[in-house]
């Protein structure tokens, strides 16, 4: 049943109003506009998302407030984005990658009923963090030089605001305008309570782990430490198949300062080992995962340089490519999709 009382469309409309009335008025009509449609792009987006997915049971003040998160790192990471002097082209499939993060992050954090302190602060890593390895890809790929990469890096519109709301005594704290959303989660502040013994709230990380800690803490610290490694849509496949106070130890254990220290690497490499000799083996590349690789390298090309690349190639491949664009995965043998994926992206 679609969520009763959520307008998405005339939020997103909303959103996009006031934040006509703060675009940075040293931009241009062209930049201005650009903010203004991301922000209503996506946030229309992930409200019509949130809407007709039946699965996650939120309600409208839950859907209202991530939509609203989205909405307000959009237009924040927009501005940076173009007081970083990146190129344009380069903008769209670094927001997309953005929107894309808030959104899966928001609904495990939410779904899982953790604390609204700890969601936003997880969403606000995982932004700086997609930017940042973002904008460190583009060097990579020699499509912008070094000082380019460490000017973006340095932008932070986010704080830029807060700062000027301190320096004129608009503000009591330090709650950007990112944060700003209302102070319950699921309808309760209360913090999210586990059955592996893990206190509620904030986590004492302060002294090691020990060897006699329970077993299932244990382990899902170890998953915790695993999956700092790995990229945010792999954590959300993964924490899937977990049970919901399970997820959200491990979300809330992988966000500690200095996790790696504090708990002993052979115990943990035996919990690992334990676990890897459980699971089955994995056979098949995320379908969903190439089609979002080759969506984002062709966006970095003009239509008439992707066409130019791949006009010699077999039928099957121009398939691939263009159908996702589209969003859909032209069937055909995933691995085979992966290397035709990595030759895209090589030759951006």
């Amino acid at each position: 049943m679609a969520i009763q009382g959520f307008d998405f469309e005339k939020f997103a409309q909303d959103l996009t109003a006031q934040a006509q009335e703060i675009v940075p008025a040293e931009f241009d009509a062209n930049q201005k506009q650009y903010i203004v449609n991301t922000l209503y792009n996506y946030s229309k987006m992930a409200g019509e998302a949130l809407y007709n997915d039946t699965t996650l049971n939120f309600n409208a003040d839950q859907a209202v407030m991530i939509t609203q998160i989205i909405a307000e790192w959009s237009f924040h990471k927009s501005v940076d984005l173009i007081r970083s002097g990146i190129p344009q082209q380069y903008w769209d499939p670094i927001m997309q990658k953005i929107a894309y993060t808030i959104y899966e992050v928001a609904k495990q954090t939410f779904s899982q009923g953790m604390p609204q302190d700890q969601i936003l602060s997880l969403i606000e890593h995982h932004v700086k963090k997609a930017y940042e390895e973002s904008i460190k890809e583009l060097n990579e790929r020699n499509l912008i030089d070094k000082a380019l990469m460490e000017k973006a890096a340095s932008q932070s519109n986010i704080d830029a605001m807060m700062q000027n709301m301190q320096e004129n005594n608009e503000v009591q704290a330090p709650a950007p305008s990112a944060h700003n959303v209302p102070a319950q989660v699921n309808g309760t502040s209360a913090p999210v309570s586990t059955s592996s013994g893990v206190p509620s709230g904030p986590i004492d990380m302060s002294k090691p782990i020990e060897p006699y800690k329970p077993p299932k803490l244990l382990k899902l610290v170890a998953v915790a430490l695993l999956l700092k490694r790995v990229t945010d849509d792999r954590v959300q496949a993964i924490l899937n198949h977990f049970e919901q106070d399970d997820a959200g130890t491990v979300l809330r254990y992988m966000y500690v300062d200095g996790l790696e220290e504090k708990v002993d690497p052979s115990v943990t490499m035996r919990v690992l080992e334990d676990i890897g000799r459980n699971l089955p083996s994995a056979t098949e590349v995320n379908t969903n995962m190439l089609v979002d690789r080759i969506k984002a390298t062709a966006a970095m090309m003009d239509r008439n340089r992707l066409e130019s690349l791949v006009q010699l190639e077999r039928p099957n491949v121009r398939r691939l490519v263009f159908n996702a664009i589209e969003g859909e995965f032209y069937k055909m043998p995933p691995r085979v999709a992966a290397v035709i994926a990595s030759h895209l992206e090589h030759s951006v």
